[in-house]
């Protein structure tokens, strides 16, 4: 069974959250600042934490810087305020996987959470024998799910590690950002360019020497993205 972390200065939001996840068999933990939220991470076992932006003593933004300076890898999806996109982008870049405007559907909330939690476990799995993707300087070991570039072992999130993958393993394949987002996120690209983007910039500035002038991943202006076949 999985646990989820909901963190919100909003009691009744976390409260609403926690009904429709027990629904669906999950554990719940609760917390309303990011305080409290890093607290409970650090004392169990969390496997998906849904995090507000703006809340007291600490926010969702530095909660966040502060669980990927640590390498804790568990996935994260915003709870934002239309006001908030700026932040979206900001918390992406740092290293959050999704987002969910408020108001939200129900639906929607538990379809994400399902499709980031299979992420989770797909990127946490073993196969049954050991795959090596390679591109120039750039090695994926499946087995081991690491990433290293020029001797050089990289940290990525799940979704990144994911991405990452299905270009190298595709290589010299343009694939376009619908493409991309359906088959890392598993559910409809709408409006998803600014999410599928930030992610890829995350990932340039950890694997290339100057992410402005990338040696894997490159973009197909008008078409989409692809890693180079080197």
């Amino acid at each position: 069974m999985y646990t989820i972390l909901i963190c919100d200065d909003d009691s009744a939001i976390v409260d609403a959250i926690a009904i429709y996840l027990t629904q669906e068999n999950y554990q719940v933990r609760k917390a309303y600042n990011g305080k409290e939220a890093l607290d409970i991470i650090h004392s169990e076992q969390i496997h998906l934490l849904l995090l507000d932006i703006m809340m007291p003593i600490l926010d969702g933004i530095h909660t966040v810087i502060a669980l990927r300076e640590e390498n804790n890898s568990v996935p994260i999806i915003f709870l934002s305020a239309k006001s908030e996109d700026t932040d979206k982008i900001v918390g992406l870049n740092l290293g959050a996987d999704d987002y969910i405007t408020k108001p939200f559907n129900p639906l929607e909330l538990t379809a994400r959470v399902k499709s980031a939690l299979r992420r989770y476990t797909k990127f946490g799995s073993i196969p049954e024998s050991k795959n090596l993707y390679q591109t120039g300087g750039l090695i994926i070991d499946d087995e081991k799910k690491e990433v290293w570039v020029d001797n050089e072992l990289i940290k990525l999130t799940p979704i990144e590690y994911n991405l990452l993958k299905l270009l190298v393993k595709n290589k010299g394949k343009v694939f376009s950002i619908s493409e991309i987002y359906e088959q890392i996120w598993n559910e409809p690209s709408f409006g998803v360019d600014n999410i599928v983007a930030v992610h890829i910039r995350h990932i340039r500035e950890k694997i290339e020497i100057n992410p402005k002038e990338p040696k894997y991943l490159k973009v197909a202006w008008g078409i989409g993205y692809k890693v180079e076949d080197l």
